[in-house]
């Protein structure tokens, strides 16, 4: 875990225009997880999300223009997060980014951007509360 980095939403807006050259301008990207909220220490890990209108033409579409991009398609993600394609950015490791990609009507896009803006709109949340020291006497 890192503390916040405010350069974070800097290097989600780079991968977003890498990304846009993929997808085109209509795509939705989002930048979630714990990079996303301002003051939230995180693994130094951007997650982002894009929404698409057919998943099933993605993996077709896709999985190789990421790849120049350098990321990884993982199948086995597909099993354990169905109707999500996923992708791991500086395979082996250590990994940059992780891209999901889902359609928006996908319950877990709402659920990703709802909590990513819980956080956002209530910061006392997020601070790390340290142990209060007990004096001996």
């Amino acid at each position: 875990m890192r503390d916040y980095d405010p350069d974070w939403p800097v290097r989600f807006q780079q991968e977003c225009r890498r990304l846009r050259f993929v997808v085109g301008p209509a795509l939705k990207i989002e930048h979630m997880g714990s990079t996303s909220v301002s003051g939230l220490s995180a693994k130094p890990i951007m997650d982002i999300l894009v929404g698409l209108p057919h998943l099933l033409r993605a993996k077709s579409t896709f999985v190789r223009p990421f790849a120049q991009l350098g990321y990884t398609y993982i199948p086995e993600y597909e099993a354990w997060l169905p109707g999500e394609l996923f992708f791991r950015k500086r395979m082996p490791g250590p990994w940059t980014h992780h891209l999901h990609i889902m359609e928006q009507c996908n319950p877990r896009w709402r659920d990703f951007l709802l909590f990513r803006d819980y956080l956002r709109l209530h910061p006392e949340i997020c601070r790390v509360r340290k142990p209060k020291e007990i004096a001996l006497g």
